[in-house]
């Protein structure tokens, strides 16, 4: 039984020592994000802090680790996530990979010498480093759809190894049956945790870092179609405004003209350029625009 079951989730108040002796995942996590051991009594949110972690996001990747949780803050800090992944692909390029790769190479070599299996197995682990250092340096040049696909077949190549392995490894011809060293064992385990870990790499990014960054585009896009509308706005001239104001009170053009004391061809003038600047054409949509943008009293018009 997991021993926090009774939880919901970890919250910045929570003691980070209580995070890394429970969950089998913690000290990994800490790890990436910068943080170091001999945290004493301090809360989450106080280790954060010290080290610069944004707290919120760092919560976000415990809380998806441990309980799947995919309600999302609204305030993921993406330089703090990336720095999380990219401190995680070091990991796997420098120390992970490597060292299952040594590990592979000695449990093999006790193998029966008259197969080409080992060599094989050996082939196809070299394979799927290739693929993880493509997928790493895509992810690092911030090119994450490029491998949108790739994910499920790079952690199903390092599965398929694994049950290679199980199915295929050749014994030595003196070997008895049922032998199996503990080299051989330490690979297996090192292969399912590398495959387990990939995977939920591979899930924060497409769970927590893509949705971050569509929803920083989305606010970016917004923000460029605010600040437009008010361009537009400032746009116009005062005299312009004048014309609009008596455009939405539904006067004619000669109407406008005597009010204004100006030519009736100054007024379709005056005209043409509103709607060329906002790029409103009908009566009824400036008539809007005078109104959300205080133009007009909407309890003057009929």
């Amino acid at each position: 039984m997991h021993p926090q079951i009774y939880k919901i989730m970890y919250k910045a108040s929570d003691k980070i020592c209580d995070l890394m002796s429970h969950e089998e995942d913690a000290i990994q996590i800490i790890s990436r994000f910068g943080l170091e051991m001999g945290v004493g009594e301090q809360t989450i949110e106080q280790v954060c802090d010290s080290h610069g972690v944004h707290t919120p996001t760092f919560l976000a990747v415990v809380n998806y680790k441990v309980f799947k949780l995919r309600a999302l803050p609204a305030d993921i800090d993406i330089p703090t996530l990336q720095r999380y992944l990219h401190n995680a692909h070091t990991y796997f390029l420098d120390f992970r990979l490597p060292r299952l790769r040594r590990l592979l190479i000695e449990a093999i070599i006790p193998a029966d010498p008259t197969t080409k299996i080992p060599g094989l197995i050996l082939r196809c682990y070299d394979e799927f480093v290739d693929e993880i250092r493509t997928h790493i340096q895509h992810e690092n040049e911030g090119r994450y759809d490029e491998h949108e696909h790739d994910d499920q077949r790079i952690t199903d190549k390092l599965s398929e190894i694994k049950n290679l392995i199980i199915k295929y490894y050749p014994t030595t011809p003196t070997s008895t049956e049922g032998t199996v060293t503990y080299t051989l064992i330490s690979v297996m385990s090192d292969i399912w945790h590398t495959e387990h870990d990939f995977s939920d790499h591979c899930a924060i990014e497409d769970d927590i870092l893509r949705p971050a960054l569509i929803r920083k585009k989305d606010r970016y896009i917004q923000k460029q179609k605010t600040a437009a509308f008010k361009d537009a706005q400032e746009e116009l001239s005062a005299r312009e405004r004048d014309v609009l104001v008596q455009i939405v009170k539904g006067l004619s053009y000669k109407e406008i003209a005597n009010v204004l004391h100006i030519s009736t061809h100054t007024v379709i003038s005056h005209r043409k350029h509103i709607t060329s600047k906002l790029n409103i054409h009908s009566s009824a949509g400036l008539t809007i625009y005078a109104i959300v943008n205080h133009l007009v009293d909407i309890g003057s018009l009929e």
